[in-house]
């Protein structure tokens, strides 16, 4: 079955640099904002897109991911011809098998499937990102400049370049250079890690990357700068609006915490353009009249008699009287005894924090991640 343009999301990943988030459970699974995971905002953006075919690979601790997935239904994506697929390392009994060892390779794994439906453009995009953009007009750039690749990319603060792969391109945006990560960068266009291939041409090199030893099989490190230096048709797309990499713990408060301003872009009130994931079915919020809440996001099921200022309650949060939580995020199921104060703290899934309990972390400090195998060291 035929279909234009098919999408590859990425969602293996370890993140290591979350920490306790990330130990038992893959980067793209981690909740955020209140009732989402990360996946949910690329997901979205496949459905608002009508992006239809959607291959999902997963590979670090899938469970949790797998579960949350499932047949794409929050999305729209559980379709009989094409829908959602979780696409895990496969194993056959030729070749048997092993992990991704990179982002091409991961791609050149998943070939039959891309091939099934004998598409013209490929899209790739990473699961671990927060973020809302419409792909078809990604698409609809790579089919205007006749490009044979083009990735999506965002001006990032000078000072900042270092951490990203760095585009260098002419006037009209087409790409001359790809650098990794450069300590005096020429520009200050990032890829954003998102990309449209045509998918014939992507195929080749592929092939030709896995045959090759000493290749990390990885787009930014190998396949992009190869077709460059081939002189093929690269592209930039200007991404316009909210995009962030929560990739450290640094980051994962700051966007919650950037949630909360009234001007921001990425909007989860956004009619147009939604934000979907599963409905636990809990009940309403309770404010009890003990409570003082401002500037706050408090889900369904929550009860709350205390002070909450400038924080994210997920659902089934409780917080008992006495107790304040400023600029703080709470998981799923996290119980809040009497008395307790918690400021600038991360707290996870199903914990409870003993009465009388003191924790907080100044405006220049990371964020405290309390997890039940740390919370007793942190309080004794």
């Amino acid at each position: 079955m035929k279909k234009e343009c098919v999408t590859m999301l990425l969602a293996g990943g370890v993140g290591k640099r979350l920490g306790a988030l990330t130990t038992s459970v893959a980067k793209p699974a981690v909740p955020f904002g209140g009732r989402y995971r990360i996946i949910d905002f690329a997901l979205s953006n496949c459905l608002n897109s009508r992006m239809y075919t959607v291959g999902v690979l997963t590979q670090y601790s899938p469970l949790d991911l797998h579960q949350h997935i499932g047949v794409g239904k929050p999305w729209d994506l559980d379709r009989m011809n094409d829908g959602l697929t979780i696409l895990s390392p496969p194993f056959t009994v030729q070749t048997g098998g092993n992990w991704y060892l990179g982002t091409a390779d991961a791609i050149t794994k998943n070939m039959n499937f891309i091939d099934r439906y004998d598409p013209e453009y490929l899209l790739v995009i990473s699961g671990d990102h927060i973020y809302h953009m419409d792909y078809d007009k990604l698409l609809r750039h790579h089919k205007e400049k006749q490009a044979d690749a083009t990735i999506s990319v965002l001006e990032v603060p000078w000072k900042e370049t270092s951490r990203f792969g760095i585009l260098n391109t002419t006037d009209d945006l087409r790409i001359y250079e790809f650098e990794e990560k450069p300590a005096q960068p020429k520009s200050n266009l990032a890829s954003m890690g998102i990309y449209i291939f045509n998918w014939k041409v992507l195929r080749d090199y592929l092939e030709k990357d896995a045959l090759l030893s000493e290749s990390e099989h990885d787009f930014g490190q190998n396949i992009l700068p190869a077709m460059i230096a081939d002189n093929l048709k690269l592209y930039a797309y200007r991404f316009q609006g909210y995009w962030k990499d929560v990739g450290t713990i640094e980051s994962y408060w700051e966007a919650h915490m950037d949630l909360l301003k009234e001007d921001l872009e990425l909007s989860l009130n956004n009619t147009n353009w939604r934000t979907y994931s599963h409905d636990s079915n809990f009940p309403p919020q309770l404010i009890e009249e003990t409570a003082s809440v401002a500037h706050s996001l408090v889900n369904n099921g929550c009860v709350v008699s205390g002070t909450l200022n400038h924080s994210i309650l997920f659902e089934n949060v409780r917080i008992d009287k006495g107790s304040t939580i400023k600029q703080s995020i709470l998981h799923p199921g996290v119980r809040v005894g009497k008395n307790v104060y918690l400021e600038k703290v991360i707290a996870q899934e199903n914990i409870f924090i003993p009465d009388n309990t003191r924790i907080s972390a100044s405006m220049d400090q990371e964020p405290i991640v309390l997890s039940q195998e740390n919370l007793k060291a942190i309080t004794s």
